[in-house]
């Protein structure tokens, strides 16, 4: 999968493609299958891992039927019980017993959110490392503080640097938090009324549901059809680092202006050309990530808003909706995360034109320590608690991994 109009989106690749879910429905179906035969609902001739039935090459014909059904399980069953009646007849015939569409579709979305989740946190894990090193660095790099574009008073970039990891370790937080994501399976209408039938008993059925999720990986729970909170829970999530990301390259935009010239992004060959400007080395990843710091709150907006509009026991319309919207969302949140690590470890501090541009501020910059300290120097140090905030970001990044 590629998206011509979204530069960079190769960075996720296979992550939330068709064919990866597709794949993931099928994990769902092969899961709750198993469960059946463990828990002797099924007959042990049923057992089957369902590998090999369906590939890449089967996603424009699900495509094509997904229309009449409404969503892509429909047909996607209907190849896999042709395939799988050849093979295993029994398997064919308890395939999908017990269950509906949404708990496959939701709970496929969730294995694909997980794998997400699992990407962009290793990349936080980078970022985080590299912002330990500019915090640290650069404590005592002096500059111009800015507030509403104008010079405010003296900060160093460590400061800056151990801003911008608080919010990246905000980020880290929330989607350790919102990476939990658990099983979704209900029945038709969220009663488990098929699989207790099936079962014998409520206990018997949860059995199932908890069998399916340890075979998936995932937490147990119960149904929460129209309870959306898992995944409007990610969504926030995921815009919450595509905040933090974008404030790091909205910073970098403004410093890398040439009349600026504090901060650049790492040298790359090919990367910030114009094609009709040769003098222009545009700040190509900082533009690109901060695009996706736009996109990502519409993103997450529609997703809050199918959970709004749930009606029922499963809505018509707002169920849907979600699908692309946290495809589109998490793939883009990979990529930022991708392309926010490299900035980070390629990232220029230009500490010349820092103390140039500091000292061209001077004196309205040191206007509010003179109101405070009129007897004071202007070299005199205007540092509030610069050091304990730096050492405070550096200490919470050096704790839990998440």
């Amino acid at each position: 999968m590629s998206d011509l109009l979204w530069p960079g989106d190769d960075r996720a690749g296979d992550l939330f493609t068709d064919a990866s879910v597709l794949a993931a429905f099928v994990r769902v179906e092969a899961a709750w299958l198993e469960a059946l035969v463990t828990h002797a609902v099924a007959v042990p001739a049923a057992a089957d891992d369902l590998a090999g039935l369906i590939g890449p090459d089967d996603v424009p014909a699900v495509a094509a039927g997904a229309e009449s059904g409404g969503n892509p399980l429909i047909p996607l069953l209907a190849l896999l019980r042709r395939r799988l009646q050849a093979r295993n007849p029994s398997a064919a015939a308890w395939l999908h017993k017990g269950l509906t569409s949404q708990d496959v579709v939701d709970t496929g979305l969730v294995l694909c959110l997980v794998e997400a989740a699992a990407r962009i946190g290793d990349d936080l894990e980078h970022q985080i490392a590299a912002l330990v090193r500019l915090a640290g660095g650069h404590r005592d790099t002096a500059m111009a503080g800015r507030t509403l574009t104008q010079h405010a008073v003296p900060i160093t970039f460590g400061l800056k640097a151990a801003s911008w990891l608080t919010g990246v370790l905000d980020a880290r937080d929330r989607l350790a938090g919102a990476a939990l994501l658990p099983v979704q399976i209900g029945g038709a209408a969220g009663s488990l009324a098929a699989p207790v039938a099936l079962a014998g008993s409520p206990a018997a059925a949860q059995a199932l549901v908890a069998t399916t999720a340890a075979r998936l990986g995932l937490p147990a729970r119960d149904p929460w059809h129209t309870a959306r909170a898992p995944l409007t829970g990610m969504a926030a999530a995921l815009v919450t680092c595509t905040d933090a990301w974008g404030r790091i390259a909205n910073d970098v935009l403004v410093a890398a202006r040439p009349e600026v010239h504090e901060l650049s992004e790492g040298p790359v060959a090919g990367r910030g050309g114009s094609s009709a400007m040769p003098n222009k080395q545009n700040p190509v990843l900082s533009v690109l990530i901060r695009r996706a710091a736009l996109a990502g709150p519409l993103l997450a907006a529609t997703v809050h808003a199918g959970a709004a509009s749930a009606v029922d026991e499963r809505p018509d319309g707002g169920w849907h909706v979600e699908w692309s919207a946290l495809r589109t969302l998490a793939r883009r949140t990979v990529v930022a995360g991708a392309q926010t690590a490299e900035l980070l470890d390629g990232l220029r501090v230009e500490t010349a034109w820092m103390t140039a541009n500091l000292a061209t501020a001077r004196p309205g910059i040191d206007a509010e320590q003179l109101s405070i300290t009129p007897d004071a120097a202007t070299d005199t140090p205007y540092r509030g608690a610069t050091d304990e905030i730096i050492d405070a970001a550096i200490a919470r990044a050096r704790g839990s991994r998440c």
